[in-house]
């Protein structure tokens, strides 16, 4: 079994960084910071839950759709969702919504980090040239969160010429549209409803305080 952390090679390049990649058997990867380290915008049982419960879920559950058909399951998952279509027919669904799962939070718990971190770099450039300036795009992220209806994702992407900030239902993933994730918020109800209730709005302004600016930085600079 192949337990290292390796990043994930596609047509704008090696974006998929720190994130762990196991084949043969999808493991749950250990969070880079203690339960507790995000308060006290997340809370330490909801991440508990959220990342003991829900996302080691998503990996079983991907595992068993994936039984009996190792030309599926030698694949990264990355690689598995990118050519969804190409998942037999009979296990795509369980693999878009169990696979995806598994993936996405695989890719959300680096992007946080509680230090209040602004966005510098290439990544700074981006968003001014996309949005206008920084407090634009937080403006719009957190719009566009608040919208979804619901139980999905919000994403930035790079869709090979610039930023997009886009919705996705369910456990969808970037991936499967070919383009490459940089930042997203879960707002499905669990990764807030312990803390904010019905207020998703508070956990989006409490979510921008915690975003680790410096791993998105790095992943839009493997897209250049």
């Amino acid at each position: 079994m192949d337990t290292g952390c390796k990043g994930y090679e596609a047509r704008n390049g090696s974006y998929w960084k720190n994130i762990v990649v196991v084949k043969m058997k999808f493991e749950l990867p250990k969070l880079p910071y203690d339960y507790n380290a995000l308060e006290p915008y997340i809370d330490e049982q909801t991440m508990r839950i959220h990342h003991g419960k829900h996302h080691q879920a998503y990996a079983d559950k991907f595992n068993t759709a994936l039984e009996g058909h190792d030309d599926v399951k030698n694949k990264s998952a990355e690689e598995i969702i990118q050519n969804l279509n190409t998942v037999p027919e009979t296990i795509r669904t369980a693999v878009r919504n169990f696979g995806g799962g598994y993936i996405n939070h695989n890719f959300f718990w680096p992007v946080m980090k509680n230090d209040n971190q602004q966005p510098d770099g290439e990544i700074a450039e981006a968003i001014a040239k996309k949005f206008g300036n920084f407090e634009k795009f937080k403006e719009t992220f957190s719009n566009s969160a608040a919208s979804l209806f619901g139980s999905g994702w919000t994403w930035l992407v790079f869709n090979g010429e610039y930023l997009e900030i886009l919705n996705l239902p369910n456990q969808d993933s970037p991936l499967t549209i070919g383009k490459t994730p940089l930042l997203a918020i879960d707002v499905w109800e669990h990764a807030y409803y312990l803390k904010y209730q019905n207020r998703r709005a508070d956990y989006i302004n409490a979510f921008m305080n915690i975003i680790n600016w410096q791993q998105v930085e790095k992943l839009y600079k493997n897209t250049q």
